[in-house]
């Protein structure tokens, strides 16, 4: 597999430090509110990625933290009177449900920075004693950023640059205006914990050095996360890791695209800011993620209530050609030859044509696209004057359940109504019009269409979908 590495600017073959194991390092949400269009983004690709590298036999270990104490989290305890754990567990709990509504697996891991204190305050002291980190009087402590001489290589922007553009407070107590927090002392208030400086609390970026390094090693295969984390954040986490543990950090970066809302930024002043929930209680969750997955994800997208209504089609059209797939499968035949109504050439070209473009840098645009394109292999076999045999049909469901499961779509049709007791009315009302009792025929053709289902007669028999 070849991705695209931020570090280098170039596609790499994908070659980790234990061969057929991959260890991934995504940033999760600091949890102080409902995760938003934004952050979902990064979620759903880098679940893909997951799926995908599971799929093709990599023992795939995946760390997602939480930000569980920060100056927001602290700040909205405040305002409500609570601490900061009831926060931090609140919004857990419901990015737990955003995130089944997403179809996100779970990672292997999802530690909470307060879990690791003891992690984060042991990178803290050897920065100290290879003095690459100092404690001020107020009990902080800073990393001196200009001892590094690689900082800024992630960016691709010297210290000096970085330091003339960036807008960045300068402390007296700050050796440099470049320096970064990795312990904070706890003001009045605030939530903490003892360390050798301070009862304090850490930074942001040591956190995921932290959680990193114990959970995945000193050195990771994939670091991932949105843009917008290349600098600071991540620029800084290699800093103190590599500058704690003498070894390269990560050997891939991949960063996904910018989302824009109706063209522009999306922003809280600007009133075009979207949470995950507010558009899955109007249009549902799996619009939002097809919506997010049918871009390459390095680029930028657009969201707007056109794109996911486009969303819902393409997703209608795949629930139809699986529900034509099964409808086919039942009433097909056993084959008397080898012959499969022209569809058994076509699966193998596909499934390598899917493979092809997930290698290709995780392209899920022309994943989705060979996906369709199976889709008319499909309805074209099913529509032939010599259909398919049930081995072909089971063949072709066979691999449109493995395709759209790995790229986690087509779960979430909703079925109040069972499949079976849909087909128990289905063959009530054919009895009765064999019996030439249209009255009863036509009631239960309206109980039928008041669920729901739309019925087709075809060759093969009558065929039903929802509507």
């Amino acid at each position: 597999m070849r991705i695209f590495n931020t570090f280098t600017g170039q596609k790499e073959e994908l070659k980790t430090v234990e061969e057929g194991v991959v260890r991934i390092y995504a940033c999760g949400p600091t949890v102080y509110n409902l995760i938003h269009i934004g952050n979902a983004r990064p979620l759903c690709v880098f679940d893909v990625l997951h799926r995908y590298l599971d799929w093709r036999g990599w023992d795939v270990r995946f760390v997602q933290n939480f930000t569980d104490v920060d100056d927001k989290i602290i700040n909205r305890a405040n305002e409500e009177g609570v601490t900061y754990d009831v926060i931090a567990q609140r919004y857990i709990d419901e990015f737990w449900k955003d995130t089944e509504g997403l179809n996100i697996l779970k990672a292997t891991e999802h530690p909470r920075a307060t879990e690791n204190i003891d992690e984060i305050i042991s990178i803290i002291d050897k920065l100290i004693i290879n003095g690459y980190a100092y404690a001020t009087r107020d009990g902080d402590v800073y990393f001196r950023t200009g001892k590094f001489s690689q900082y800024g290589k992630l960016s691709n922007q010297p210290l000096e640059d970085l330091k003339s553009g960036a807008r960045i407070d300068v402390s007296d107590i700050k050796e440099d205006a470049m320096d970064f927090a990795l312990w904070k002392a706890a003001k009045a208030g605030e939530p903490f914990w003892p360390s050798p400086w301070s009862n304090g609390r850490p930074g942001w970026h040591i956190e995921c050095s932290a959680m990193a390094r114990r959970y995945l090693g000193e050195t990771i295969d994939i670091h991932g996360g949105g843009q917008d984390l290349i600098f600071p954040h991540h620029e800084n986490e290699i800093a103190q890791s590599e500058c704690c543990n003498g070894v390269q950090f990560a050997r891939y970066w991949m960063h996904n695209g910018f989302i824009s809302i109706d063209n522009k930024k999306m922003s809280k002043s600007m009133g075009n800011f979207f949470t995950v929930r507010d558009v899955a209680e109007k249009y549902g969750y799996e619009p939002i993620r097809f919506f997010l997955i049918s871009s390459t994800y390095r680029s930028p997208i657009n969201y707007s209530i056109e794109i996911i209504e486009q969303s819902i089609s393409a997703l209608d059209r795949l629930y139809t050609c699986r529900q034509n797939l099964e409808f086919a499968l039942k009433n097909a035949e056993p084959p008397t030859t080898e012959e499969g109504g022209g569809i058994f050439e076509t699966l193998e070209k596909r499934r390598q044509q899917f493979i092809e473009a997930m290698e290709d840098d995780l392209n899920t645009a022309d994943a989705i696209a060979t996906l369709f394109e199976l889709v008319r292999d499909i309805n074209v076999a099913i529509a032939a004057s010599t259909p398919p045999s049930k081995k072909a049909c089971e063949d072709a469901l066979a691999l449109f359940n493995e395709l759209t499961g790995v790229l986690g779509i087509l779960y979430d049709r909703k079925q109040t109504v069972l499949d079976s007791d849909i087909e128990a009315l289905i063959e009530k009302r054919s009895q009765a019009r064999k019996q030439k009792d249209w009255p009863e025929s036509d009631r239960i053709r309206d109980e039928l269409k008041g669920m729901g289902i739309v019925l087709e007669d075809t060759p093969q028999g009558i065929k039903w979908h929802r509507g």
